[in-house]
């Protein structure tokens, strides 16, 4: 039983070993989640497969990992409808920042044990879900040249370094854009379709954006040369990218992306499928306990 004599609720508990903290000692999580009226359920394995087994003997489910590990386990938590704790573990832990959700594990947990799980949306593409962003082009190449060794030793630090190196070897590619009733081809670098707020260790998708809007915010790096891009590095980070005059972007709901041969698609960091890709937002399909939505970043902007 819980403080005051409460049935405790049971939380599937998975912590993904390969993450850059995955050998964050848990005992204190423990502690917490059990002092919240939380009874701890573990399990290792492959995220669908366990969150799928134990579906019906849990009452949410808790993943310690980065974004890989919450990608991996999105399709089997829209399948039960169990909702989800997040206990940042990984390099960059971009939809925890998304969510307001503290970076520091101990915080995290004690967030769960309080906080109400919130709706959030979404983002799909050819049958695959996605939290943060998806993208084809630069980001795709260098989700391709990122390893799991090198975000350990390097943390957020890796992608920069990854970066140079996929910089070097960029070239731009045709795409044809169709959403909205348009068609439209260009010349880019990286087509990226957001659904979250930060992706890539400290990029912004757009300004505004936020995991509950039900919009999909769509831009193209349509630049002549591979320095403009470290030119516009400062308004990526901010995500007033869309302002620039060789940059294209937009809101929509559903996009469709077509290249002459088939390009890999990056989603969160991992490589999930390839174009021709149908992008579209699923709103409100799942719930994260999280911060009240006001609290979250880029809910109210400076004038």
């Amino acid at each position: 039983m819980s403080a005051g004599g409460a049935t405790p609720r049971r939380a599937l508990l998975v912590c993904n070993a390969k993450a850059r903290n995955g050998g964050f000692s848990l005992d204190a999580v423990r502690d917490i989640l059990r002092q919240g009226g939380i009874e701890p359920v573990e399990a290792s394995g492959d995220c669908t497969d366990v969150i799928t087994a134990h579906a019906s003997g849990v009452d949410l489910v808790i993943l310690g990992g980065g974004d890989g590990t919450m990608n991996a386990a999105a399709a089997a938590l829209v399948q039960t409808g169990l909702p989800l704790g997040i206990l940042p573990l990984g390099t960059a832990n971009d939809l925890a920042r998304s969510l307001g959700i503290p970076l520091d594990p101990l915080a995290a947990a004690r967030l769960i044990t309080t906080a109400e799980a919130r709706p959030v949306d979404l983002g799909w593409v050819n049958g695959h879900y996605y939290f943060n962003v998806a993208s084809i082009g630069f980001s795709a190449e260098l989700a391709g040249e990122l390893t799991a060794e090198s975000k350990k030793t390097w943390g957020v630090l890796g992608y920069a370094v990854a970066a140079v190196r996929v910089l070097r070897r960029v070239r731009p590619f045709t795409v044809t854009i169709e959403h909205d009733g348009q068609v439209e081809k260009v010349t880019t670098i990286q087509a990226s379709v957001g659904n979250g707020r930060h992706y890539g260790g400290g990029m912004t998708v757009e300004e505004g954006a936020t995991v509950d809007d039900g919009k999909l915010d769509f831009y193209s790096l349509e630049v002549a040369h591979w320095w403009r891009l470290l030119a516009l590095l400062p308004a990526l980070r901010r995500g007033t990218h869309g302002r620039a005059q060789d940059v294209r972007a937009f809101k929509t709901t559903e996009v469709r992306l077509a290249t002459r041969k088939p390009r890999p698609v990056n989603t969160d960091g991992e490589l999930t499928t390839y174009t021709p890709a149908h992008f579209k937002v699923v709103p409100k399909v799942l719930r994260i306990f999280a911060p009240e939505p006001e609290a979250r970043p880029g809910r109210f902007l400076p004038i």
